[in-house]
């Protein structure tokens, strides 16, 4: 295998760990997995096209069907990945196998759990003199779980992202994608303080001296964030935030297409996978609303037939 390949796998277990909160046993899978695929391939995996991978593929027949999918997800994600930040020009997984499998379902907060983050936030801007970093906590917390930016989009806000009372800002995801993503009242004003703290001349919204703060560096941020409320740290990461803003919305009555242009999905059934949480929330409505729910088994229409 070639120290390209090593490195752009580690880099990849690094930001599957930081920006998704992947589990450890998934981590360590995945790099078994492509660290086998770049030794199949001759230590050229970064590079592989189409016509490779599917080759590669041809040697799991023997392999069970979960196996094969876990094989496909770590390849998926990882040549995503190369393309996302600009080390491939293309994609080339169109030539992996398309296992059929039941797609997890996102780890979410409940709203007393976001309560709680919060709760901690505001607890370090109540002090005498509350530090900067209280109010970049403040401003970082806000922009994810009211606005389900991607952790990427945010560390690289740009100073000028939000500027007034202009309640929204025009974001560039994945595939160079624009997108109009609603900015609340809570998050602009959070964003006014830190601002206070942010030189002027700087490019970034949250600079550090690499140019702004990584997504390890967030990742950090929120874990210490969980531990400060009580809360189990591996059980929130950035990602997580997004989920709780996209969930706790749709709960809310947001409209799935709206619901998917703020999260920049570009297949409505990625955004779908959110209508899980409204299981409960419709099964009460049913029960509530439907215009049968006052009916009974005894309960007949004036002038029926009882023997009918």
């Amino acid at each position: 295998m070639t120290t390209t390949d090593l490195s752009l796998i580690d880099r990849f277990l690094e930001m599957m760990a930081a920006e998704r909160g992947v589990a450890r046993n998934t981590i360590l899978a995945y790099q078994s997995d492509l660290v086998s695929a770049s030794q199949l391939t001759g230590g050229k995996l970064a590079d592989a096209d189409g016509e490779t991978l599917t080759h590669l593929a041809d040697q799991w027949h023997t392999l069970a069907s979960s196996s094969v999918a876990r094989k496909v997800s770590a390849l998926r994600r990882f040549f995503a990945f190369l393309h996302d930040e600009g080390m491939r020009g293309d994609n080339p997984s169109s030539g992996l196998p398309k296992p059929a499998r039941a797609r997890g379902l996102p780890k979410i907060l409940d709203e007393d759990q976001v309560d709680l983050l919060f709760q901690s936030v505001e607890a370090d801007l109540l002090v005498a003199r509350p530090s900067a970093s209280a109010f970049r906590l403040s401003a970082l917390v806000e922009l994810l779980y009211g606005s389900g930016l991607r952790a990427t989009e945010l560390v690289s806000l740009p100073r000028s992202a939000i500027v007034g009372d202009r309640p929204f800002i025009i974001l560039t995801g994945k595939g160079d994608k624009e997108r109009l993503v609603p900015i609340s009242d809570k998050a602009r004003h959070a964003v006014g303080k830190w601002l206070d703290f942010v030189p002027k001349e700087a490019r970034f919204l949250f600079p550090s001296r690499g140019g702004h703060i990584s997504r390890i560096r967030l990742y950090q941020i929120i874990k210490k964030l969980a531990v400060k409320s009580g809360l189990d740290p591996e059980k929130l990461s950035p990602h997580v935030l997004r989920h709780a803003f996209a969930t706790h919305l749709l709960a809310g009555g947001a409209n799935l297409r709206a619901l998917q242009a703020m999260l920049g999905h570009a297949d409505i059934a990625t955004t779908q996978i959110y209508t899980h949480v409204d299981a409960s929330r419709l099964v009460e409505l049913v029960n509530k609303r439907h215009p049968l729910a006052n009916r009974t088994l005894t309960r007949k229409p004036s002038g029926s037939n009882p023997l009918l």
